[in-house]
């Protein structure tokens, strides 16, 4: 894949000091949108789990259940959004009529919504840094879940 003229700057070092600015600006400007759209979602559980692992997969049939069971006592599950484990999570919540939600990513070339997500934050918290969105899921959550698996 092709390196955009962002990267390519972005890899060549050091920028004028009026980028890095501006650069540093965008950075916390997303760190202050996802502080308050998310400022509402209540108590809340960040699954963390790998994109790649399929229905079929006992790690993601296990997130179902897991995701479920902890939606049922009253906590939101947040996720990337995504696929894999985060859908195994936003499904669980779902399907015992818990809340779903996914903050994605700006990628490019994949990380759509998944279908189990009762509020996605693609336009209001896609952050184009994975930095903000890790750190907005590491303040705004009451309990984190790292499931394993993947590549």
């Amino acid at each position: 894949m092709p390196k955009s003229s962002k990267e390519i700057q972005f890899l060549e070092g050091r920028q004028s000091r009026r980028k890095e600015f501006y650069f540093t600006l965008k950075v916390a400007w997303e760190f202050i949108k996802g502080f308050r759209t998310l400022h509402f979602v209540g108590p809340c559980i960040t699954i963390f789990g790998s994109a790649r692992l399929g229905e079929k997969t006992p790690e993601y049939q296990q997130t179902v259940e897991i995701a479920g069971k902890i939606s049922q006592l009253g906590f939101t599950i947040m996720t990337g959004g995504g696929p894999g484990i985060m859908e195994a999570a936003n499904r669980g919540a779902r399907e015992v009529g818990g809340r779903s939600v996914g903050v994605n990513i700006e990628l490019p070339f994949e990380q759509n919504p998944n279908p189990y997500l009762d509020r996605s934050y693609p336009t209001d918290i896609s952050h184009r840094q994975m930095n903000p969105q890790h750190f907005a899921f590491c303040v705004c959550f009451d309990l984190l879940c790292q499931v394993d698996g993947g590549f």
